[in-house]
This record gives structure tokens, sequence and C-alpha cells, in this order.
């Protein structure tokens, strides 16, 4: 074999070689997505009874508010993406002339759903706080409307005097199937705690004294929090129906989510109560707060607004490391249904309008009877 072939032969082999550990290493280093999953929770808050996008009390089409509109918003989010929750923060039942004729005109009957707990039934809530202002037609009511409800309602700082213990489901934990990066299934189980402020008890007096008491909320997550972990939640969400302030903390504080979003096992936090938007210009002073990623002490938090006027959403990245999930990315952000002029930005969800279509119109008739 003469030279020129010996060296033709060795520089053929070293290419081969290099090929060969090239592929190796690029194989060895390949990001793995197996265990890498997106999870994205969306929130509506403080809706007030505000299903349809009307003004009841100027009679007039308002594309600023309603369900209906919201509900379009909440199809186009879960279609974006593979992995989704929605919940709702409370505040729902009461705020508008159709609240209040359900309530005091018309009544809940046996058999009969709530056209707020239709909707919701109707969306495929996973669950939904009991906000402060659910309280306002009594607890009798209450337990009335809830029973037309078709997914877990809970609360876990109201506590009955009788029984010492949470009126309400204070969490729960949703077994949730959910796809991975590489489209391999797994089952997240997601813990869902909910928890209003303190000051029910002077707000609501007449209908609740001597048959519940509020505890602090920041001590109450911390209380159950340990609890939700031990059997078995993979991360813990909050339905905090109360707003956002670094003011110095106390048991009585109305807006504690700055405080919670320091327990370090919740993971992701949907406020409310406040009628605000986060991340929004007014927290821009905020300590510890990131707008761009919805962090506060780098904890994700969203809050919706109010009336059903913006979609809260939050983006989660999880990761899977032995057998353990973990939060390792999240965004925050809301959507709006309408500009800042009140022009719509998205369709009526025709479905969900058919379904509370007849309580809507009957309120609208009893407003013109009474000649408002």
């Amino acid at each position: 074999m003469d030279k020129k072939r010996v060296l033709l032969l060795l520089i053929l082999l070293t290419l081969v070689w290099f090929s060969c550990s090239t592929l190796s290493y690029a194989a060895d280093t390949a990001p793995n997505h197996e265990g890498i999953v997106n999870l994205r929770i969306l929130e509506t808050t403080d809706l007030h009874a505000d299903l349809v996008n009307y003004d009841y009390y100027q009679t007039k089409v308002d594309n600023r508010i309603g369900l209906i509109k919201t509900a379009t918003l909440i199809h186009e989010a879960r279609n974006e993406v593979k992995n989704s929750l929605l919940f709702d923060d409370g505040d729902h039942l009461k705020g508008n002339p159709l609240g209040e004729y359900l309530a005091r005109i018309r009544g809940m009957h046996k058999g009969k759903t709530h056209p707020v707990y239709r909707a919701f039934n109707y969306l495929q809530y996973d669950a939904i706080a009991i906000g402060n202002h659910e309280f306002n037609y009594g607890l009798a009511f209450l337990k009335t409307a809830l029973k037309g409800l078709k997914m877990p309602a809970i609360n876990a700082n109201v506590f009955s005097v009788k029984k010492n213990k949470p009126y309400f489901p204070p969490y729960v934990i949703l077994k949730k199937k959910v796809v991975d990066q590489n489209d391999k299934q797994h089952e997240l189980h997601i813990g869902v705690i909910a928890l209003m402020p303190t000051q029910i008890m002077k707000w609501d007096k007449a209908n609740l004294e001597g048959k519940v008491i509020a505890r602090p909320m920041v001590e109450t997550a911390k209380e159950f929090v340990p609890i939700m972990k031990a059997k078995g939640a993979d991360i813990i969400i909050a339905l905090a129906h109360t707003g956002i302030s670094s003011d110095t903390y106390n048991p009585e504080t109305e807006n504690a989510v700055y405080y919670l979003t320091q327990i370090p096992e919740i993971d992701a936090i949907l406020s409310g109560h406040s009628h605000s938007v986060f991340p929004g210009p007014v927290f821009i002073d905020l300590p510890n707060t990131n707008m761009e990623t919805g962090q506060i002490n780098r904890k994700p938090v969203v809050m919706a607004g109010a009336f059903g006027s913006r979609l809260g959403v939050i983006d989660l990245t999880l990761s899977n490391t032995e057998g353990k999930w973990k939060v390792v990315n999240s965004t925050s952000f809301t959507r709006p249904i309408a500009d800042e002029n009140g022009k719509s930005l998205v369709k009526t969800d025709k479905k969900l309008y058919k379904l509370i279509k007849t309580e809507h119109e009957e309120t609208v008739d009893f407003i013109k009877k009474l000649g408002l």
C-alpha cells in the first residue's frame, strides 16, 4: 500500500471517528424534555353577577363587562396550550340587579341552578373560591345555590362556630392528567386552597355572627399547606380573595397577597377582592415585584380586575426531578375583553348566553316594570 493510499485511509478513519463522536456528544447534550410540563392557570374574579355585557342601571349594552365575553377568552386561552386549569376567585353572586332579583325577588328553589353556577358548569371550572359577598344573602341562600355547582367550592379560613372546623371544604387536591413537552402523560396532583378577609365578621355581622368565625389568612394558609403537601400535593395554588399590599401585616390585614407569596410551599396565587389589575401600573412601586413576569417575591400572581373585564393567566413551567415537581419558570398577565374606549375585542359566547338568557331577560323586564 503506497503512502498516498495510507494517508487517504487515515483521513477517512479520522472523519468517521469525528462524525460518530459528534453525534454521540449531540445525543448526550440534547435537551431532555421528558418531565417538563407547561401548565396554564386561568382566573376570573369579582364577577359580581355580571354574566351579560349589559349595564342594568343604564339599561344598555356595555362591552367592558360580562362573562359571556370573558368566556371567549377562556376558550382561546385553553386552545393555545395542552394543559390548563380554570378557577374563579370569588364575589360572583352579588353586585348587580340580576343578583338582587334572583336572591330577593325570584329566590332560589330546590332543583334550580343559579345562572352564575350554570355558567361555571358550562365552562367547566376546576374549582371556585367563596368570596366575602357570597355571604350577603345569608348562609341558607348560599347553601342552596351551591347545590347546583358541579365543581368544588372552597374556603379555608371561615370556621363553623358549632363544629370548630372549616365551614366549607378548606382545600381540594385535583388529580390532573397532563402531557409533557414530549407528549408523555403524567398525573399531577394540584393542591388548591382558598382564603378571604376576616372583615366578613363586620361586613356581614347579621348573617354570620354566632354561626361562623374568620381566622387570619396567612396563619390559616401556613396551617393547611403542610397538610396538603403531606396528602400528596405536587404544587399548591392559592385562590386568594384578597388584594395586594406591602403594608405591615397583622392578623386583620385585608389585603394579604404580598405575605402569602412569602409562604415557600405556595407556588402560584390568584388574587382578587380589590378589583385591581396585576401585573399593572398600580403596583409599579411594590417591593420585590417584577412587572414583566408578573411575580411578587418571585411567586407568580395575577389579578383580573372585576366584572369579567379581564381574564387572568399564569403560565407555569414545571420540572420533574426524582419524582418531585417544581416550578422552574412562570409568567403572569391579563387579557381584556374590550379596549380603553369600550370597543369589544372578543365575540360573545352564544351558547353561554342561551344558558343564562332567561334570568337576564327576567331582570330587564322587572326593572322596566319598576320604571327605572
